[in-house]
Protein backbone atom coordinates (compact mmCIF):
# COMPACT_ATOMS: atom_id res chain seq x y z
CA UNK A 1 0.00 0.00 0.00
CA UNK A 2 1.35 3.43 -0.91
CA UNK A 3 0.24 6.23 1.37
CA UNK A 4 2.87 8.48 -0.17
CA UNK A 5 5.66 8.06 -2.69
CA UNK A 6 8.33 9.37 -0.34
CA UNK A 7 11.18 6.92 0.10
CA UNK A 8 13.25 6.25 3.18
CA UNK A 9 16.31 8.39 3.78
CA UNK A 10 18.26 5.32 4.83
CA UNK A 11 20.76 3.65 2.52
CA UNK A 12 19.43 0.73 0.47
CA UNK A 13 20.33 -2.75 1.75
CA UNK A 14 23.30 -4.49 0.14
CA UNK A 15 22.51 -7.09 -2.47
CA UNK A 16 21.86 -10.48 -0.85
CA UNK A 17 23.47 -13.71 -1.94
CA UNK A 18 21.61 -14.91 -5.05
CA UNK A 19 18.70 -17.28 -4.56
CA UNK A 20 16.87 -18.59 -7.61
CA UNK A 21 14.27 -18.93 -8.97
CA UNK A 22 12.08 -16.30 -7.32
CA UNK A 23 9.01 -14.26 -8.27
CA UNK A 24 8.14 -11.09 -6.38
CA UNK A 25 4.40 -11.63 -6.10
CA UNK A 26 3.56 -8.03 -5.15
CA UNK A 27 5.59 -4.85 -5.51
CA UNK A 28 5.12 -1.19 -6.50
CA UNK A 29 7.82 -0.41 -9.04
CA UNK A 30 6.62 3.15 -9.62
CA UNK A 31 6.98 3.90 -5.90
CA UNK A 32 10.43 2.25 -6.04
CA UNK A 33 11.51 4.97 -8.44
CA UNK A 34 10.79 3.48 -11.86
CA UNK A 35 9.76 6.40 -14.04
CA UNK A 36 10.74 5.27 -17.53
CA UNK A 37 11.97 2.19 -19.39
CA UNK A 38 15.58 2.70 -18.30
CA UNK A 39 14.86 3.02 -14.58
CA UNK A 40 12.42 0.12 -14.75
CA UNK A 41 15.05 -2.04 -16.44
CA UNK A 42 17.64 -1.06 -13.82
CA UNK A 43 15.37 -2.20 -10.97
CA UNK A 44 14.63 -5.50 -12.68
CA UNK A 45 18.31 -6.01 -13.55
CA UNK A 46 19.21 -5.65 -9.87
CA UNK A 47 16.52 -8.19 -9.07
CA UNK A 48 17.64 -10.62 -11.75
CA UNK A 49 21.23 -10.47 -10.48
CA UNK A 50 20.10 -12.13 -7.22
CA UNK A 51 17.64 -14.60 -8.75
CA UNK A 52 14.35 -12.68 -8.86
CA UNK A 53 13.18 -13.50 -12.36
CA UNK A 54 9.82 -11.72 -12.44
CA UNK A 55 7.72 -9.24 -10.48
CA UNK A 56 4.04 -8.30 -10.33
CA UNK A 57 3.79 -4.53 -10.00
CA UNK A 58 0.55 -3.43 -8.40
CA UNK A 59 -1.66 -0.38 -8.81
CA UNK A 60 -3.30 1.49 -5.98
CA UNK A 61 -4.88 4.40 -7.87
CA UNK A 62 -5.96 5.11 -11.43
CA UNK A 63 -2.73 6.79 -12.49
CA UNK A 64 -0.77 3.85 -11.13
CA UNK A 65 -3.09 1.40 -12.93
CA UNK A 66 -2.20 3.04 -16.22
CA UNK A 67 1.49 3.02 -15.35
CA UNK A 68 1.77 -0.62 -14.25
CA UNK A 69 0.17 -1.76 -17.48
CA UNK A 70 2.69 0.24 -19.50
CA UNK A 71 5.52 -1.14 -17.35
CA UNK A 72 4.42 -4.70 -18.07
CA UNK A 73 4.59 -3.92 -21.77
CA UNK A 74 8.03 -2.33 -21.41
CA UNK A 75 9.84 -5.25 -19.71
CA UNK A 76 8.95 -8.91 -20.16
CA UNK A 77 9.97 -9.64 -16.56
CA UNK A 78 7.19 -7.39 -15.30
CA UNK A 79 3.49 -8.23 -14.91
CA UNK A 80 0.72 -6.00 -13.59
CA UNK A 81 -2.28 -5.93 -11.26
CA UNK A 82 -4.91 -3.18 -11.44
CA UNK A 83 -7.48 -1.87 -8.95
CA UNK A 84 -8.13 1.02 -6.62
CA UNK A 85 -6.69 0.58 -3.14
CA UNK A 86 -9.29 0.68 -0.32
CA UNK A 87 -7.99 4.08 0.77
CA UNK A 88 -8.86 5.34 -2.74
CA UNK A 89 -12.25 3.63 -2.87
CA UNK A 90 -14.07 6.97 -3.07
CA UNK A 91 -12.47 7.63 -6.48
CA UNK A 92 -14.21 4.62 -8.06
CA UNK A 93 -16.42 6.70 -10.33
CA UNK A 94 -18.21 5.34 -13.38
CA UNK A 95 -15.36 6.61 -15.55
CA UNK A 96 -12.79 4.95 -13.29
CA UNK A 97 -14.68 1.65 -13.43
CA UNK A 98 -14.69 1.75 -17.21
CA UNK A 99 -10.97 2.46 -17.38
CA UNK A 100 -10.03 -0.21 -14.85
CA UNK A 101 -12.15 -2.74 -16.73
CA UNK A 102 -10.32 -1.86 -19.95
CA UNK A 103 -6.91 -2.14 -18.28
CA UNK A 104 -7.88 -5.42 -16.61
CA UNK A 105 -8.40 -6.97 -20.03
CA UNK A 106 -4.74 -6.43 -20.92
CA UNK A 107 -2.96 -9.75 -21.42
CA UNK A 108 -0.12 -8.83 -19.02
CA UNK A 109 -2.49 -7.83 -16.23
CA UNK A 110 -2.48 -10.99 -14.14
CA UNK A 111 -4.61 -9.98 -11.13
CA UNK A 112 -7.27 -7.56 -9.89
CA UNK A 113 -5.68 -5.73 -6.99
CA UNK A 114 -4.95 -4.45 -4.66
CA UNK A 115 -8.45 -4.13 -3.29
CA UNK A 116 -10.06 -5.06 0.00
CA UNK A 117 -10.61 -3.37 3.35
CA UNK A 118 -8.43 -1.09 5.44
CA UNK A 119 -9.76 -0.19 8.89
CA UNK A 120 -6.46 1.24 10.11
CA UNK A 121 -6.37 4.47 8.09
CA UNK A 122 -9.92 5.90 8.46
CA UNK A 123 -9.64 8.66 11.03
CA UNK A 124 -5.85 8.71 10.68
CA UNK A 125 -5.41 9.52 6.98
CA UNK A 126 -7.21 12.63 5.82
CA UNK A 127 -9.80 11.82 3.20
CA UNK A 128 -9.66 8.05 3.72
CA UNK A 129 -13.08 6.67 2.80
CA UNK A 130 -15.30 5.12 5.43
CA UNK A 131 -15.79 1.34 5.65
CA UNK A 132 -19.08 1.31 3.72
CA UNK A 133 -17.48 3.03 0.73
CA UNK A 134 -14.62 0.56 0.91
CA UNK A 135 -17.03 -2.38 1.04
CA UNK A 136 -18.84 -1.22 -2.08
CA UNK A 137 -15.58 -0.79 -4.00
CA UNK A 138 -14.32 -4.17 -2.79
CA UNK A 139 -17.54 -5.84 -3.97
CA UNK A 140 -17.13 -4.26 -7.40
CA UNK A 141 -13.55 -5.52 -7.69
CA UNK A 142 -14.65 -9.01 -6.64
CA UNK A 143 -17.16 -8.99 -9.48
CA UNK A 144 -14.48 -7.76 -11.89
CA UNK A 145 -12.18 -10.61 -10.88
CA UNK A 146 -14.97 -13.08 -11.58
CA UNK A 147 -15.78 -11.53 -14.95
CA UNK A 148 -12.14 -11.47 -16.09
CA UNK A 149 -11.23 -14.84 -14.57
CA UNK A 150 -8.17 -13.25 -12.94
CA UNK A 151 -7.03 -13.69 -9.31
CA UNK A 152 -8.33 -11.27 -6.70
CA UNK A 153 -5.47 -9.63 -4.77
CA UNK A 154 -6.62 -8.51 -1.32
CA UNK A 155 -5.32 -5.77 0.94
CA UNK A 156 -6.43 -6.46 4.52
CA UNK A 157 -5.35 -4.18 7.33
CA UNK A 158 -7.05 -4.56 10.71
CA UNK A 159 -10.08 -5.88 8.84
CA UNK A 160 -10.21 -9.68 9.05
CA UNK A 161 -13.91 -9.86 9.88
CA UNK A 162 -14.91 -7.19 7.36
CA UNK A 163 -12.96 -8.80 4.51
CA UNK A 164 -14.45 -12.22 5.23
CA UNK A 165 -17.93 -10.74 5.46
CA UNK A 166 -17.68 -9.16 2.00
CA UNK A 167 -16.17 -12.29 0.45
CA UNK A 168 -18.99 -14.42 1.87
CA UNK A 169 -21.68 -11.95 0.81
CA UNK A 170 -20.39 -11.58 -2.74
CA UNK A 171 -18.94 -15.06 -3.23
CA UNK A 172 -15.19 -15.35 -3.61
CA UNK A 173 -13.63 -15.70 -7.08
CA UNK A 174 -11.87 -18.92 -7.98
CA UNK A 175 -8.45 -17.57 -6.95
CA UNK A 176 -7.96 -15.27 -3.96
CA UNK A 177 -4.59 -13.92 -2.84
CA UNK A 178 -4.11 -12.24 0.53
CA UNK A 179 -1.18 -9.96 -0.19
CA UNK A 180 1.17 -9.17 2.70
CA UNK A 181 -0.70 -11.56 4.95
CA UNK A 182 -0.31 -10.10 8.44
CA UNK A 183 -2.98 -11.82 10.53
CA UNK A 184 -2.70 -14.57 13.09
CA UNK A 185 -3.32 -18.32 13.13
CA UNK A 186 -7.13 -18.12 13.26
CA UNK A 187 -7.34 -16.07 10.04
CA UNK A 188 -4.70 -18.28 8.45
CA UNK A 189 -6.79 -21.38 9.17
CA UNK A 190 -9.86 -19.74 7.64
CA UNK A 191 -8.00 -18.77 4.47
CA UNK A 192 -6.24 -22.11 4.15
CA UNK A 193 -9.51 -24.03 4.55
CA UNK A 194 -11.03 -21.87 1.78
CA UNK A 195 -8.13 -22.72 -0.54
CA UNK A 196 -6.90 -19.13 -0.72
CA UNK A 197 -3.30 -18.07 -1.33
CA UNK A 198 -1.29 -16.30 1.37
CA UNK A 199 1.59 -14.06 0.31
CA UNK A 200 4.24 -13.22 2.90
CA UNK A 201 6.38 -10.09 2.92
CA UNK A 202 9.36 -8.88 4.92
CA UNK A 203 7.16 -8.58 8.01
CA UNK A 204 7.54 -12.33 8.54
CA UNK A 205 11.21 -11.68 9.35
CA UNK A 206 10.33 -9.31 12.22
CA UNK A 207 10.99 -11.11 15.48
CA UNK A 208 8.15 -9.26 17.24
CA UNK A 209 5.55 -10.42 14.67
CA UNK A 210 4.64 -13.38 16.86
CA UNK A 211 1.11 -14.08 15.56
CA UNK A 212 2.18 -13.76 11.93
CA UNK A 213 5.18 -16.03 12.41
CA UNK A 214 2.94 -18.62 14.07
CA UNK A 215 0.49 -18.33 11.17
CA UNK A 216 3.25 -18.68 8.57
CA UNK A 217 4.10 -22.13 9.86
CA UNK A 218 0.54 -23.28 9.05
CA UNK A 219 0.54 -22.40 5.33
CA UNK A 220 0.67 -25.44 3.02
CA UNK A 221 3.37 -25.33 0.37
CA UNK A 222 0.83 -24.99 -2.44
CA UNK A 223 -0.82 -21.90 -0.94
CA UNK A 224 2.30 -19.80 -0.30
CA UNK A 225 3.70 -16.82 -2.17
CA UNK A 226 6.47 -14.37 -1.26
CA UNK A 227 6.61 -10.66 -2.00
CA UNK A 228 8.43 -7.45 -1.17
CA UNK A 229 5.57 -4.90 -1.23
CA UNK A 230 8.48 -2.61 -2.11
CA UNK A 231 9.44 0.09 -1.39
CA UNK A 232 7.95 -0.75 2.02
CA UNK A 233 8.37 -3.54 4.60
CA UNK A 234 12.06 -4.14 4.08
CA UNK A 235 13.05 -7.36 5.88
CA UNK A 236 15.20 -7.61 8.99
CA UNK A 237 17.95 -6.49 9.56
CA UNK A 238 17.29 -3.60 7.14
CA UNK A 239 13.86 -2.59 8.44
CA UNK A 240 13.16 1.04 7.57
CA UNK A 241 15.50 1.13 4.57
CA UNK A 242 14.05 1.40 1.05
CA UNK A 243 12.91 -1.95 -0.29
CA UNK A 244 13.19 -3.27 -3.85
CA UNK A 245 12.55 -6.62 -5.54
CA UNK A 246 16.25 -7.50 -5.20
CA UNK A 247 15.69 -7.73 -1.42
CA UNK A 248 13.32 -10.70 -1.75
CA UNK A 249 15.99 -13.34 -0.95
CA UNK A 250 16.34 -11.85 2.54
CA UNK A 251 12.67 -12.58 3.24
CA UNK A 252 12.83 -16.07 1.75
CA UNK A 253 15.86 -17.00 3.82
CA UNK A 254 14.23 -15.66 6.99
CA UNK A 255 11.07 -17.62 6.24
CA UNK A 256 13.05 -20.77 5.49
CA UNK A 257 14.80 -20.45 8.85
CA UNK A 258 11.44 -20.02 10.58
CA UNK A 259 9.99 -23.07 8.83
CA UNK A 260 13.07 -25.23 9.23
CA UNK A 261 13.42 -25.81 5.50
CA UNK A 262 16.02 -24.92 2.90
CA UNK A 263 15.87 -21.54 1.21
CA UNK A 264 16.48 -23.18 -2.18
CA UNK A 265 13.47 -25.46 -1.72
CA UNK A 266 11.28 -22.57 -0.59
CA UNK A 267 12.36 -20.50 -3.58
CA UNK A 268 11.41 -23.32 -5.92
CA UNK A 269 8.03 -23.87 -4.26
CA UNK A 270 7.04 -20.20 -4.28
CA UNK A 271 8.28 -19.71 -7.84
CA UNK A 272 6.11 -22.57 -9.07
CA UNK A 273 3.14 -21.27 -7.11
CA UNK A 274 3.47 -17.74 -8.51
CA UNK A 275 3.71 -18.98 -12.06
CA UNK A 276 0.67 -21.21 -11.59
CA UNK A 277 -1.47 -18.65 -9.71
CA UNK A 278 -0.73 -15.76 -12.05
CA UNK A 279 -0.42 -17.83 -15.22
CA UNK A 280 3.07 -16.53 -15.95
CA UNK A 281 5.04 -17.82 -18.89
Amino acid sequence: MRVSSKRSGKSPPPAPEPLSPLVDAHTHLDACGAADAASLRAIMDRAAAVGVQAAVTVADDLESARWVTQAADADDRVYAAVALHPTRADTLTDAARSEIEALAAHQRVVAIGETGMDLYWPGRLEGCPDPQVQREAFAWHIDLAKRTGKPLMIHNRDADAAVLDVLRAEGAPETVIFHCFSSGPAMAHTCIDAGWILSLSGTVSFKNAHDLREAAALIPDGQLLVETDAPFLTPHPYRGAPNEPYCLPYTVRALAELLGTSAAELADVTNRNARRVYGLG
